[in-house]
């Protein structure tokens, strides 16, 4: 996700490579990132840290307390911190960081990787309205960016976190059942994946509800209505919201 980042800002121009520092304990991660994007690497966060404005906390939950002590003693109040560390909570974050620090939460989705990111964000007590157009304009640089109160942020970044996941497994029915029919097995996998594209960018710009767009191909007496009575009878809402909120109650417990 630290990658995915790093491209967005260099390809939208918002950042060039001379701004960003980039730590990593891996000789090998830190020489791919100097060739990809010609950015300054070290392995010592702190000085990493230290040296920016804007600090991005693209680590794996597990290690968020190492590197928390690795930098502290180096985070001023001046400094904005971006975590998009899952399961870490503002409130863990501000007794880490501490209280005087201004924080942002971002949950992104793997979909950033290719500039198509939906990130959900909430932003601490300390964070200026300047720092939170600087948030969005980072987060935008990679994809679409919503802010949300706190109360409903675990919510909102499963429904755009794992959902993902959800799309790759229907995208893989679709094309199996496709081959079934007889498509070749790639490009069933392009029809599928460009359909549901189209679809979520029509969704996206039309503002019209989803059910009113899917009206529009089932025409009466047609073949996509047998297949909508085939999901239905096969539970297919009902199980999608079921692993939404079986996510969510995982998230709870994490």
């Amino acid at each position: 996700m630290a990658g995915a980042i790093i491209d967005g800002l260099l390809k939208s121009g918002r950042a060039v490579a001379g701004d960003i520092t980039a730590s990593a304990p891996s000789e090998a991660t830190r020489r791919r990132a100097e060739e990809t994007w010609g950015i300054m690497t070290t392995p010592d966060n702190a000085s990493a840290a230290g040296d920016g404005d804007v600090v991005v906390l693209a680590v794996k939950p597990q290690m968020m307390d190492a590197v928390i002590d690795e930098i502290r003693d180096v985070l001023t109040p001046s400094h904005l911190i971006i975590s998009i560390a899952a399961g870490r909570s503002m409130a863990y974050l501000r007794e880490k960081l501490g209280e005087d620090k201004a924080i942002v939460r971002v949950m992104p989705n793997t979909p950033a990787m290719v500039g198509e990111g939906m990130s959900v964000w909430m932003a601490g007590e300390r964070v200026t309205d300047e720092e939170k157009a600087v948030t969005e304009n980072i987060l935008t640089a990679f994809g679409l960016a919503e802010e949300v109160p706190e109360k409903i942020f675990d919510a909102a970044g499963i429904v755009s976190g794992c959902t993902p996941a959800y799309v790759y497994m229907f995208i893989e029915a679709l094309a199996d059942a496709g081959t079934a029919e007889g498509v070749p097995r790639k490009l069933a996998y392009r029809l599928a994946s460009q359909a549901l594209l189209g679809s979520a960018r029509m969704v996206l710009e039309s503002g019209r509800h989803p059910g009113e767009l899917k009206d529009q191909v089932t025409s009466p007496g047609g073949s996509t209505i047998e297949g909508v009575e085939a999901l239905e009878d096969g539970a297919f809402r009902g199980t999608v919201m079921s692993a939404i909120r079986a996510a969510a109650e995982k998230t709870r417990r994490m």
